[in-house]
């Protein structure tokens, strides 16, 4: 008999799914906003046009939620992974990420004010996860191989896991 694929409960798919698509968006507008307005840390051969730091803010606007939902998420319910050094990393570098981000004023960059605590704080953050999340995938795929991985990817919902059950699982004392 096969052995039993591992199942991800449906909420913590849902919101690793969405903050896993949002990281990679702020991610990447954070760099060109970074080559276009502070050209110390990331040159690129030519300047993106576009607003790129309004880009970036939106899409952290739409992150900070998920990840509040997703730091709650795994501060109550997955606690016991978060001994897991990659995945405690990636948490404390998207913590990092949006709080610092949340501290930031727009301007700052445009008008080359490169020397606030919060700004440098959001390029550590943006360092941080640039590594966590390489160390997250790499500590997954050790520790489970591509049916950890993939279970993250099921569409398969269990009927103790419905939205329904969401409520009890989140307040379900854990050891």
């Amino acid at each position: 008999m096969p052995p039993t694929p591992p199942y991800q409960p449906a909420l913590l798919r849902l919101l690793h799914a969405a903050v896993a698509a949002l990281v990679p968006l702020a991610w990447l507008s954070g760099v060109v906003a970074l080559a276009n307005h502070d050209r110390r840390w990331i040159r690129l051969p030519a300047q993106v046009p576009g607003d790129w730091i309004d880009i970036h803010g939106t899409v952290g606007v739409g992150l900070w939620p998920l990840a509040l939902l997703f730091v709650a998420y795994a501060l109550m319910v997955g606690r016991a992974r978060l001994r897991q050094p990659a995945n405690a990393a990636a948490l404390i570098g998207l913590v990092l990420a949006v709080t610092s981000g949340k501290l930031m004023q727009e301007d700052w960059l445009r008008s080359g004010q490169l020397d606030h605590v919060p700004y440098h704080l959001h390029l550590l953050a943006w360092l941080l996860i640039s590594g966590a999340v390489a160390w997250h995938v790499g500590a997954v795929i050790t520790r489970g191989g591509p049916a950890l991985a993939n279970s993250m990817f099921r569409l398969q919902v269990r009927h103790n896991d419905m939205p329904r059950h969401w409520l009890a699982q989140l307040t379900r004392r854990r050891g």
